[in-house]
């Protein structure tokens, strides 16, 4: 595809996204989709569960401006993978907020409702490489392409999925690497998408 078309069929999407009102508990919030998410000749693509509300929704940019994205870019480091040669994307575009205000897990119906914009940014950025972070991501591939992976037997795996090769990670956030995937073992996980990139690179 040419760049200048890919261009313009993402602006597409991006605005698609934006006027989207397809959740109802999240049309006071603004989908975190744009040239912010990364170049779109990225060869890896990154997906997550959702924008975090101090970090995405507020930089606008996927996993920065909180731990969980500091924590992303020193796992990025440890491979020395840059941000601008991978796209980032959510399973849920919006950040889901509780009553309280706080942060809360994408419902299975807001991450469908998304399901169709995850599909058509797989199929335009087309990457090689797609790394799921935590169990959301993972679970939402499943409407792109059936799959029976779960983080406890896949994690840090590298896997065949749709044409792609795909690694399921889990989360960058505090609560994951003091509760499920400690740090050590995340950079780790890490190690085994740069082996995934050098078994691309041929």
């Amino acid at each position: 595809m040419a760049t200048s078309e890919r261009q313009i069929q993402f602006n597409t999407l991006a605005a698609a996204a934006a006027s989207c009102t397809l959740c109802p508990a999240m049309c006071g919030q603004a989908a975190v989709f744009s040239e912010l998410n990364g170049p779109l000749d990225a060869r890896v693509m990154f997906i997550g569960e959702a924008p975090g509300r101090k970090g995405a929704d507020r930089t606008r940019i996927p996993f920065s401006g909180d731990q969980s994205g500091k924590n992303f870019d020193r796992f990025l480091a440890s491979i020395g993978l840059a941000r601008d040669q991978i796209f980032i994307t959510s399973a849920a575009l919006c950040n889901p907020r509780a009553a309280s205000g706080a942060n809360r897990r994408p419902a299975a119906s807001e991450v469908a409702n998304c399901s169709d914009f995850l599909r058509q940014t797989l199929e335009l950025i087309d990457p090689e490489l797609v790394v799921t972070l935590g169990g959301v991501a993972l679970e939402a591939l499943k409407a792109i392409c059936p799959h029976q992976l779960n983080l406890k037997d896949s994690g840090g795996t590298i896997q065949n999925w749709n044409g792609r090769l795909l690694i399921p990670l889990y989360h960058p956030s505090p609560q994951v690497l003091i509760t499920s995937r400690k740090e050590t073992a995340q950079l780790r996980d890490y190690q085994v998408v740069a082996r995934a990139l050098r078994k691309l690179q041929g």
